[in-house]
């Protein structure tokens, strides 16, 4: 029998094509707008990509914070909210003390965060029983990119094979993985090493490629796993490959090869006897007591 996280991450190309399909451009960031995208944990790592995707596109200056971190005082014109759940303590308690306009983009329409937003985009069709995030941050970020006027028809064909491709057995059986970004990547790797976190209770770290030879290589051996998202510096591989370590990068779009990522996380999950619904000492939403 499978799992709620196994069907959840299998159905993100479709999820993907609904999200690009019906972007609600009227309560998204507008161009020329100065942002702040706020979450927690995975939105956190979300929020960090579409920040730089956002600058790249030309659409204004983004910045991505942790919803405790955010900056008080700093001036934005949007503030830009991401829960899955609608009730986390620390994005509700920013959306409540700020005074700049606010969007907020949820998968429960039944939840505090519909009237703490001023505009709330609901993607509820994108939702998960799983505790474990996977398809409603990609689909989000897949309707974020569409709205920055992206053609997503070669990512979503991407996603499909990393849906169907089989899993490298060196994946699977590795004792460490380090996740590496670049651009707006590096929220995407960061995000792969907390679902190995959170589903497999792995050994996992993530930085931007370039400063992974900065110290971080210093652990790379045979057995180890340098996972690329997105296209490598020059050199990286050989410098990794030198110490015995795999040096793993395709040519996927970096949101589809999430979705691998995600896939190695449960397969691991399993072989530790482990169940990715229910990871150990974490719940759907953090919702800390006054």
């Amino acid at each position: 029998m499978s799992t709620h996280t196994e069907a959840e991450i299998a159905s993100q190309p479709s999820c993907w094509r609904r999200a690009v399909a019906d972007v609600p451009a009227d309560a998204l960031p507008r161009r020329g707008e100065r942002v702040a995208v706020v979450g927690c944990g995975t939105s956190w790592f979300i929020a960090m990509a579409y920040a730089t995707l956002r600058e790249r596109a030309g659409h204004g200056e983004t910045d991505a914070f942790a919803a405790s971190e955010f900056p008080e005082g700093r001036g934005y014109d949007r503030v830009l909210a991401l829960s899955r759940s609608g009730t986390t303590t620390e994005v509700l308690d920013l959306l409540a003390r700020t005074t700049t306009r606010s969007t907020a983009i949820t998968a429960d329409p039944d939840t505090p965060i519909m009237s703490a937003a001023g505009e709330v985009v609901v993607l509820d069709y994108a939702d998960e029983k799983s505790v474990v995030q996977t398809r409603f941050a990609t689909t989000q970020l897949a309707m974020l990119r569409a709205a920055l006027g992206e053609d997503l028809t070669q990512v979503i064909a991407d996603a499909e094979q990393a849906v169907a491709e089989p899993l490298p057995d060196p994946l699977v059986k590795a004792e460490q993985f380090s996740f590496l970004g670049a651009g707006w990547s590096v929220g995407l790797a960061q995000e792969a090493a907390l679902k190995m976190r959170e589903a497999s209770r792995s050994w996992t770290e993530a930085y931007p490629a370039m400063e992974y030879r900065h110290g971080p290589i210093s652990i790379a051996a045979p057995g180890r796993v340098t996972w690329m998202l997105g296209a490598a510096p020059e050199g990286l591989r050989a410098q990794v490959e030198e110490t015995g370590g795999t040096f793993f990068e395709t040519g996927l779009d970096p949101m589809a090869e999430l979705i691998r990522a995600q896939r190695v996380a449960v397969a691991r999950a399993f072989a530790r006897g482990l169940d990715p619904d229910e990871p150990m000492h974490l719940t759907r939403s953090v919702i800390l007591s006054s």
